[in-house]
This record gives structure tokens, C-alpha cells and sequence, in this order.
């Protein structure tokens, strides 16, 4: 009898493989296989069951997420673990962290209406209160309390938490991430400063762009590149230690990929601004984790607005000296009203012309902008990308549905990917975007497919990509043309293409992942 159960098991691994094998060879000549038929109507038969449509989407493979900032994808239970730890205090009537005065033992010694953050967790009036501030949780807008204010307004409640705990918020969002079958993650975080603040103190901003670098590389700026790396290392040692990745039992999020992309605060004087950009470039030049840097912050800011124009010349400049590095960059992050209505008129192209960025973040006022049908004609001609935040948008623009353009953009031929942005002010993770997204815009499991192999295609990982073509997903490089992701060892020249692509091997394992949930169907 074992000896049978042992032969239909063979035989049942068997089949699975060579169904795989069928499979695959149909998706890489264009043809939807019968596995894929198959979870398409799985999809169709839940796309009005929301709970239903939950499961099946986080069980979906979903690639990579592209626009995450690290320290607010971590949710508020986290943080004020982390102010016990770092024995901050607690102001009860602002709902936000503090400084203590002294520190007395192991007690911190609190001003006046402030509390110690330990007390925190025998005050359950005082515990909601505090995820309230720190998040979207319950917000309902009133006078002078927007949903754009408080969105904003959460970080500087929560922002005195250490950033060594940095490995800890890793830890986090990579284990959340691989509970969703998402395997890479693009974390937009930026490492202490030392430098910046003082050697830009007697930098008086001009437009010689390589003066200014001179001078600022001159005062030392590039030396706080290995503190940078350094806080890098003890966060990812962090990480691993509390994940025990490598053990036998390792956690299932050690398997997420990371890596990070340089924050820019743009809310900032121009000399400011720019030393962080030259920052950034020189950062990604030195270290291969910093894949890119991003400029972050309301775009709706005064020195937003009024610098942003400088703000893409700065990032175009550095372009051109820095031409391997990477840019991603938030823009029309915009809704009428917000601004006056001359400020929605170019922001998104300014970055794809001007800063020659290859990916836009949120891009929500792209039709508000001047000739936006020439405008979408160039992202899509050039491939420029846009992370899609669907909640995003809604709760600090109040854009949805048929107002947001996600659909314009897909129309245009526009590449777009779906990301969270701040998961933990908003209380969400990337399953709900993929939700929201079918259940508003009506998507097949088809398109579901191209927008989570765009997440990996238009990633910075290094490397060329295991696609023929630009979004072309059709066929696989020549190298890989016939192979079978999950189907067995591939050739030794798709073995070696897959070895010196890190961007080509995460999508082979993609597509080895759809192949097993479509099998499940």
C-alpha cells in the first residue's frame, strides 16, 4: 500500500510538471494556457465577493512593490513599542511623541502633560488615541482638519522614534510582504545625517549647479558615505537576526528582496535640497543597496512649488554626472483645488523632460497638466512608469474611481505598477490596492498579470531583463526563449543569463510562481 501511495504521488508530481511544462511554452508564445483560463474565471467568479476577491489576491503573486516609504509602512503598534524602548514620552493632549527632560533609571522624566511611553499600554483611551494620530484610523474630516493634514500631520507626531530600529521596520514589511506572495521591495528610506545640515549653514544657493557641487564635496559631504553604508549594514544584520535568515527555520520574509531608494526632503531651502540630492547620486554611486533617489515631501509645499522647477534642473544636472544612477520621482501628487490651478500645469513633465526621471510617483493630476495628450504620448513612448496608489490618492486628494487617471494611463499605454506608499498611516498592505483596483476598474486576471510583471520589469534592479521587449511579455529572452520557470534545472545559457541578471531572476521566479498558483485552479 505505501509502495502505491509513493507511485501516485510520483505520478502526481509528475503531471503537475509537465502541466507546467504545457503551460508555460503557451504563455511564452502569447497564448493564455489552460492553468492561466483557469484562475482568470476563479478571478471572475469572486470579482463581487470582496472577501473572496481578498483571498484570491493575496495569494496572487504580486511581484515587487515599487513606492514604499520604510519608516510609515510600519504600523503604529510598532512605533510606540519602539518610543518604550527608546524611553521617549508621550504628550496626551497632542497625541505625539516627546523628548524627555532627564532620564532617571529606567524611567524617563517627562514634562509638563507628557507621560512615559510605557504608561501608554494601561491607558487604552490614551493607546487609540495615539494609533488615531499616527494613522488614517477613523479620520473623518472637519474644519481644518483635512485628510491631506492629517495624513502629513502623522509624521511629525510619530518622528522621534530612533532610526536604529530601522532592521526591526525591515524585518516587518518583509515579512508582510511574503505573507502576500510579494517578493522584492523598493524601500524609500534615507540613513541619519551628520554633515548636511552644518556644511550648507554658510552655502548660499546660486545657479552655477558645479559650483555649488565643488564647494559642497569640498566641505567634506561625500565623507558621511560610510556612515551611510554603515547604517545600512547594522540595519540589514538587524533584519537577518530577527528573521534567522539562513537558518533552517528562517522566516519567510528573509526570502523578500530589498532595496532602497535615497529620500530627498524637498520642503527645504535650495542649497539643502541639492546637498541631499549630491548626497544621494554619490550614496548609489558607492553602494549597490541604494538603487536611486527620489524627492519626497507635500508637493503642494511652498518650497515645492516654488522651487520645483530648480528642483528637476538639479536632478537632470546630476543626471548627466551621474548617468548609472537611478531616478524615481514623486510628481502630481496634485488635485484642483489643492493649488491654485497654474500649479497643476506641468509638474509631470517637467520630471519626465527636464529631470529625465523613468518612473512618476501617484501622477494623479497628469490630465489637469498642459497638452496632456502629448504628455502621456511621451511617458508611453519612453516607458516612464507610474506607481499607482490608489488609497493613497483618495484620502489626501480625495480622488477615486472614475476621477483618478489609472485607467487613462492604461488607456495611453502607459506602464503602471500598484504600491501602497505609506501602509501603515493607511492601515492597508498591497492585497487591497490589487482589491481596489479590480473591484473599481473592473480588471482581468490578464491585466492583473501585466501589472504585476511591470513591478519587476521597470524595478532598478541591475541587469537585463528576462522579457524580449519592453513590456512585451509574451516571450522570454533568447537565452531563456523555451525554458520552463519551475519546470526543472533551466540550460546552462539560461542558467547564466539568469546568474548575471538580478532583475532577470526575480522574474523568473515570478513567472515560476504564477505557474504554481495558476495550478491550483
Amino acid at each position: 500500500m505505501a509502495a502505491m501511495r509513493i507511485a501516485r504521488t510520483i505520478a502526481a508530481i509528475a503531471a503537475l510538471v509537465a502541466a507546467l511544462a504545457v503551460s508555460t511554452l503557451a504563455a511564452a508564445e502569447g497564448e493564455p494556457s489552460q492553468a492561466e483560463l483557469r484562475a482568470a474565471k476563479a478571478l471572475d467568479a469572486v470579482r463581487g465577493d470582496p472577501l473572496a476577491l481578498h483571498d484570491f489576491l493575496k495569494r496572487m503573486p504580486k511581484g515587487g512593490e515599487l513606492h514604499s516609504h520604510l519608516h510609515s509602512a510600519v504600523f503604529a503598534e510598532t512605533l510606540i513599542r519602539d518610543a518604550i524602548d527608546d524611553k521617549l514620552c508621550v504628550d496626551g493632549t497632542a497625541h505625539a511623541f516627546a523628548k524627555p527632560q532627564s532620564a532617571a533609571g529606567d524611567a524617563p522624566v517627562c514634562g509638563e502633560g507628557a507621560v512615559p511611553a510605557a504608561s501608554v499600554y494601561k491607558d487604552q483611551r490614551l493607546y487609540d488615541g495615539l494609533i488615531d494620530a499616527f494613522s488614517m484610523r477613523g479620520f473623518v474630516p472637519s474644519e481644518g482638519d483635512t485628510g491631506h493634514d492629517h495624513f502629513f500631520g502623522a509624521f511629525k507626531k510619530f518622528g522621534g522614534v530612533d532610526p536604529s530600529h530601522t532592521g526591526e521596520w525591515l524585518d516587518e514589511v518583509a515579512d508582510r510582504a511574503a505573507r502576500q506572495n510579494t517578493q522584492y521591495l523598493e524601500l524609500m528610506a534615507t540613513p541619519t545625517w551628520n554633515r548636511l545640515n552644518s556644511i550648507t549653514k554658510d552655502v548660499a544657493w546660486r545657479d552655477d549647479l558645479q559650483g555649488l557641487r565643488q564647494e559642497l564635496l569640498g566641505k567634506g559631504l561625500a565623507d558621511d558615505i560610510p556612515a551611510a553604508r554603515e547604517f545600512w549594514d547594522r540595519a540589514e544584520a538587524k533584519r537577518k537576526a530577527l528573521g534567522r535568515c539562513g537558518e533552517q527555520d528562517e522566516d519567510a520574509g528573509c526570502k523578500v528582496a530589498l532595496r532602497y531608494i535615497y529620500e530627498i526632503f524637498r520642503n527645504n531651502p535650495k542649497e539643502l535640497v541639492f546637498a541631499q540630492a549630491l548626497f544621494g547620486f554619490e550614496l548609489a554611486s558607492a553602494d549597490p543597496r541604494v538603487v536611486a533617489i527620489n524627492f519626497v515631501g507635500e508637493e503642494d509645499g511652498h518650497d515645492a512649488m516654488t522651487d520645483y522647477e530648480e528642483h528637476m534642473r538639479m536632478v537632470g544636472f546630476l543626471r548627466g554626472l551621474y548617468p548609472r544612477i537611478r531616478v524615481s520621482l514623486h510628481a502630481g501628487e496634485l488635485a484642483p483645488g489643492l493649488v491654485p490651478p497654474e500649479g497643476l500645469c506641468c509638474h509631470i513633465r517637467l520630471a519626465v523632460e527636464q529631470a529625465g526621471t523613468e518612473r512618476i510617483g501617484h501622477g494623479v493630476d497628469v490630465m489637469y497638466e498642459d497638452h496632456p495628450y502629448e504628455l502621456l504620448k511621451t511617458m508611453a513612448d519612453k516607458g516612464v512608469l507610474v506607481e499607482i496608489n490608489l488609497t493613497s490618492n483618495d484620502i489626501i486628494l480625495g480622488i477615486s474611481g472614475d476621477r483618478h487617471p489609472f485607467a487613462t494611463y492604461r488607456k495611453f499605454g502607459v506602464p503602471v505598477a500598484l504600491s501602497t506608499d505609506d501602509a501603515g498611516i493607511e492601515r492597508i498592505d498591497l492585497t487591497h490596492e490589487y482589491v481596489r483596483a479590480v473591484a473599481d476598474y473592473a480588471l482581468t486576471y490578464a491585466d492583473l498579470k501585466d501589472i504585476v510583471r511591470n513591478s519587476l520589469d521597470h524595478s532598478f534592479l541591475p541587469g537585463a531583463s528576462l522579457w524580449a521587449g519592453k513590456g512585451d511579455y509574451s516571450r522570454f529572452a533568447v537565452e531563456c526563449r523555451n525554458e520552463t520557470p519551475g519546470g526543472g534545472e533551466p540550460s546552462s545559457p539560461c542558467a547564466s543569463f539568469l546568474a548575471a541578471s538580478e532583475k532577470a531572476a526575480q522574474e523568473w521566479e515570478l513567472e515560476r510562481r504564477f505557474q504554481v498558483f495558476e495550478a491550483s485552479f
